[in-house]
């Protein structure tokens, strides 16, 4: 796992950076004995207190010591915490790690500290070149790197134990919670896709470069496996029959006498898994973990499916990564991909060249990322490679399967299949329901706006107005050279009113996932403010990617319209997470919210006199019929509003007029009379609410202003 030599300029926050990401190890070993952080159950996994010496070692080996004056804190530990670096001398064979007793743990601490202190000191004077800031994050990621093996190396040691002991109370989870199951499988057209690593944000260097691959048809399920799953799979003599297992699996399940996923144990007929908080009975509903490559394919053979390739797995997350339940949070993901080099793989130049490249063979590549592996760290080109008979990481499976040939090969841009994708498997549901950001095309788009000027809809103008006063007081604290990131940034009208009152604004980076919206309203604003640099970006800001190097300032997020509210509690609150891991450390973040009021006035606002907002709504089916070709009779269709007192939020859906049968492309989707196409919610907040999310992801709220009647309000998070 590791980078390429491309340029990754840390930016202004370096040290904030820096101390946020060395603090999550020494978090993870706190609690721990001396014991637990020593040992080493197994030559494939390593003590405790060698992760906490390696990763301050990677700093000191990698940059502190390019200074040709610079003096090793202790250079006997050079040898004692490479990992596999040939080209850096002698090193302590991995299965023996465990048998430095010298030195302690409290030693090994103080040289961590020490090369903080170092290091802390050459990031104020400032890093020098590409090649040096490239080091710096390839440093940070490798750190996190660790710090999932931290957890998957001590659970190992709790394994060997007869005590069945928990190393928390609670499962550390930095991944995120884990998500519901969505049932069912989307198909996806192939066809000649890009994949790989491809523009200048960080990267290791195996995920590049970017190339191009034919897939066929394929269908990818939309969850993992779960235990439960797993226990029909022991049930039907899974482990005892060879017909569904290769050789080599075959040959590793009777040479390891395996009958279960590891850290699994059967008692008196009852089934329980050792996790991080001990030993408890497995849950049937819960993902599987724990399972080899072997295990994953005859799993795929019993249950008549396939394992996916990396390119299928990459393209179909993103085409539509929505659709697919718990991606980068829970396990690692098998492929029936070998780990090799793509086509045009170059190693990163010097001694990093070491970190990926030589290990591409007699591997298997994972997608996705774990419940261990901390935030910002996972991405969908991200290839993590495991022996296939190893199973201590956390590495679960989700099914593919081929999909017969369309009666006419659809070619689609990528959002027109990601729109697909969503549309067929929204509707598939028991419950049928569809992001509202597919409201947002052009026409879309030019609704919104007429809506924001009707009488009922009152949001729109509070919120300007309360903007307004609050807009010299916001922008005093934004900094010179100050960055303005809009998620969903529509007409960009209300963001004028911020650009007036922040003279020290270098960079606008609006997001939006409509590309004419975007682009006409990124062109007026440049044409508006020269002084300003534009940089639109084509995207859904509930699946970020890591932002443009752009600007040297602060960074602040701007999420106004009470968007927010159009989100799922646990979804607003990955998204603000998320944001929040985007814009980095010191960033500020405007949040716009509706507030809680007498349900006339809010169903008066989502079903105006005029029937805009109905036509807004049933735009979506126009959308639908247009670019895929469905055929939604918009005559059997009808606009409703809806306030849902239990949830605090209003809700718009298109309700079935009779019984009809809609086509999407060769999909079929029936409806009843009376049944709706859930579109949107619209969530209303209090001041204690908004604190409560944004404390979830993360945030704190710094200030919360409420306008006039009917009432809402801006919060200035900062991190």
């Amino acid at each position: 796992m590791k980078a390429s030599a491309r340029k990754a300029a840390p930016g202004a926050d370096d040290l904030v950076r820096f101390r946020a990401v060395r603090a999550a190890m020494p978090a993870l070993a706190e609690g721990l004995s001396t014991e637990d952080l020593t040992a080493q159950s197994m030559p494939d996994a390593s003590p405790s207190k060698w992760h906490l010496a390696h990763t301050s070692w990677f700093f000191e080996a990698m940059i502190l010591a390019a200074d040709p004056d610079y003096i090793p804190v202790d250079g006997r530990l050079q040898q004692l915490f490479n990992s596999y670096y040939e080209s850096l001398g002698r090193r302590v064979e991995r299965g023996e790690r465990g048998l430095m007793t010298r030195p302690s743990l409290d030693e090994v601490m103080d040289y961590r500290a020490e090369i903080d202190r170092r290091m802390e000191a050459r990031l104020e004077r400032g890093l020098s070149g590409d090649m040096e800031s490239y080091l710096f994050v390839l440093g940070l990621h490798h750190d996190q790197q660790h710090q999932e093996l931290f957890l998957m190396d001590l659970l190992h040691l709790m394994s060997r134990s007869p005590m069945d002991p928990a190393a928390y109370p609670v499962e550390p989870r930095p991944g995120g919670p884990l998500q519901p199951a969505r049932g069912g499988a989307t198909r996806f057209e192939g066809g000649l896709v890009d994949i790989g690593h491809g523009d200048e944000t960080f990267a290791f260097d195996n995920e590049g470069p970017r190339h191009r691959v034919w897939l066929e048809p394929f269908l990818l399920d939309h969850d993992l496996v779960t235990n439960g799953q797993w226990l029909a799979f022991m049930a039907d003599d899974g482990y005892r029959r060879p017909e569904f297992w290769l050789a080599d699996g075959w040959a590793t399940v009777k040479a390891e006498a395996w009958t279960a996923p590891l850290y699994w144990r059967e008692d008196d007929g009852v089934w329980t898994v050792l996790g991080l908080t001990g030993r408890a009975p497995v849950d049937p509903d819960a993902p599987v973990r724990h399972i080899s490559a072997y295990e994953a394919e005859a799993f795929a053979v019993w249950s008549g499916k396939r394992l996916p390739t990396e390119a299928e797995w990459e393209s179909a997350v993103a085409t539509a990564p929505d659709v697919f339940s718990n991606l980068f949070n829970e396990v690692w993901q098998h492929t029936a991909s070998a780990y090799a080099p793509y086509p045009g793989f170059r190693p990163t130049e010097g001694t990093a060249s070491e970190y990926n490249g030589k290990f591409m063979a007699n591997q298997r590549v994972l997608r996705g990322g774990s419940l261990a592996t901390p935030p910002g760290h996972a991405r969908a080109t991200y290839r993590n490679f495991f022996y296939p008979q190893q199973r201590w990481a956390f590495m679960g499976l989700r099914l593919a399967a081929d999909a017969p040939a369309a009666k006419r090969p659809r070619i689609e841009d990528m959002e027109t299949a990601r729109f697909r994708a969503e549309m067929v498997a929204g509707l598939s549901q028991p419950k049928k329901a569809v992001s509202p950001k597919w409201f947002y095309d052009a026409a879309g788009s030019d609704l919104f706006e007429d809506i924001t000027r009707l009488p009922e809809y009152y949001p729109t103008r509070q919120e300007a107005a309360l903007l307004k006063t609050m807009a010299p007081r916001l922008t005093a604290g934004f900094g010179k050279n100050a960055v303005l990131v809009e998620f969903g940034s529509g007409a960009s009208e209300k963001t004028r009113i911020l650009l007036d009152a922040a003279p020290t604004l270098s960079t606008y980076l609006p997001i939006d996932i409509s590309p004419d919206a975007l682009n006409a309203a990124a062109e007026r604003i440049a044409n508006s403010y020269p002084a300003i640099e534009v940089v639109p970006v084509v995207g859904d800001f509930l699946n970020l990617p890591p932002l443009p190097e752009l600007g040297r300032g602060r960074r602040i997020g701007f999420f106004p319209g009470s968007t927010i509210g159009n989100l799922e509690p646990q979804q607003a609150i990955a998204f603000l997470a998320n944001a929040r891991e985007r814009l980095g450390p010191g960033a500020l973040f405007i949040l716009g919210v509706d507030l809680v009021k007498a349900s006339d006035l809010l169903v008066a606002a989502y079903d105006d006199a005029q029937g805009v907002t109905a036509a807004f709504n049933m735009n979506l089916l126009v959308r639908a019929n247009r670019e895929l070709g469905a055929d939604f009779d918009l005559s059997g269709f009808r606009h409703r509003a809806i306030w849902n007192a239990d949830q605090s939020r209003m809700e718009m859906h298109l309700e079935a007029t009779r019984d009809q049968t809609v086509h999407i492309g060769d999909d079929r989707i029936d409806f009843a009379a009376g049944e709706t196409i859930h579109t949107e919610s619209s969530r209303k907040f209090t001041r204690d609410s908004v604190t409560s999310m944004a404390a979830a992801a993360g945030w704190t709220v710094q200030g919360f202003d409420v306008s006039d009647d009917p009432s809402v309000a801006i919060a200035l998070l900062s991190n």
